[in-house]
């Protein structure tokens, strides 16, 4: 399973990594991951024309995307299309930020996984 990664370097600018996730059980139910650390949980809606600007993630925390998918332009200039399903784990805090752009015309539902 992959995971997109937003990070940001010493430089303050924001980059795209891949992490796979590691599987460390596996059984008639599926595969499971080893237990991640978590805050809590953030449920939120979309309108289907929101954009913002150039920001930096409001704290280190994982986004999924429910219904519907977000571009997101690190400030290298990667853009990269996060769609309904998929997860990202934002850890740009600081430096200049990522572009967050609506790409399906409609309501987006998320869940955030703060992980601090």
């Amino acid at each position: 399973m992959r995971v997109h990664n937003l990070y940001v370097d010493d430089k303050g600018e924001t980059h795209f990594r891949d992490i796979e996730i590691e599987w460390v059980e596996q059984g008639p139910a599926g595969k499971l991951s080893k237990r991640l650390p978590a805050t809590g949980i953030i449920f939120r809606e979309v309108q289907p024309d929101y954009d913002l600007d150039w920001h930096p993630a409001p704290r280190r925390q994982y986004i999924i995307n429910l219904d519907a998918g977000v571009q997101i332009t690190a400030s290298d200039g990667e853009a990269r299309v996060i769609k309904a399903g998929e997860v990202i784990l934002v850890e740009d805090t600081s430096g200049k930020g990522h572009l967050s752009k609506a790409v399906e015309g409609k309501i987006r539902n998320c869940i955030f996984v703060p992980v601090e």
